[in-house]
């Protein structure tokens, strides 16, 4: 698509009767890991989600103003997470693909710009909010598109900066705990965005991808555009 409980029982030793001699207290089993919490940025310059040694690697290309991707974060990710990420069978990363240029870079640098473990609450809040995102967006591009267009010549973080700005992105940044300062500070950053493009060319360059969202299990490009479809490639891949 074009454009993205473990139960932990605690067993209570049993004194035998009859001997005289109580059986050495057990101790009590300590709760699974729950993976979901731990997140860590990756070398790719993505953020995965989950146990680094799974044996099912889960990779999404995504693009924030994707309604494919959208839709997948909407029906997806909570059973992903509960089903497959928390025991430890699968690690989740998200990198940016950014299919619709500015708008999607405006929203990747100020998600990035969160701690590590906030990364995935702010994106899915992004997705949560994406239709707010785009009926501004669409509105000043039908009001003035010869604005949009000179901000389109801009250098990238001032672009970001000017788009972010229209999407109400600041606002709804600070609601994440991202003060206006910061956020001003991310999306001026040279920094950030080239590490951003960087991912971005190398899903191109090395990955061949091209369009959103974009699933890799295991290193193997999967067909696979909803949950529904991509629940099967994790079974199959030994979820």
């Amino acid at each position: 698509m074009r454009m993205m409980a473990v139960l932990g029982a605690a067993v209570l030793a049993l004194g035998v009767g009859g001997s005289g001699v109580a059986e050495p207290q057990r101790k009590p089993a300590t709760a699974a890991k729950n993976w979901v919490n731990m997140v860590v940025r990756t070398p790719e310059g993505g953020y995965r989600q989950g146990n680094p040694n799974a044996p099912v690697k889960l990779v999404e290309y995504g693009s924030r103003t994707c309604p494919t991707c959208g839709r997948f974060a909407t029906e997806g990710m909570a059973p992903l997470r509960s089903e497959f990420i928390a025991s430890g069978k699968v690690s989740y990363e998200y990198r940016d693909f950014l299919i619709h240029g500015a708008p999607d870079l405006a929203l990747a640098l100020v998600n990035q710009c969160v701690p590590a473990q906030r990364f995935f609450p702010v994106l899915d809040a992004i997705y949560a909010g994406q239709s707010g995102f785009a009926e501004r967006l669409e509105a000043f591009l039908k009001k003035s598109p010869q604005v949009a267009e000179g901000y389109q010549k801009l250098e990238p973080p001032q672009m970001a900066t000017r788009f972010a700005e229209v999407m109400g992105v600041i606002p709804f940044m600070k609601a994440q705990g991202l003060s206006e300062a910061q956020a001003r500070k991310c999306l001026g950053s040279p920094a950030l965005v080239k590490s951003i493009a960087k991912t971005h060319a190398d899903a191109i360059n090395l990955h061949n991808v091209q369009g959103t969202p974009g699933f890799f299990v295991n290193g193997r490009a999967v067909r696979a555009y909803t949950w529904d479809r991509l629940q099967p490639e994790l079974r199959a891949a030994g979820a």
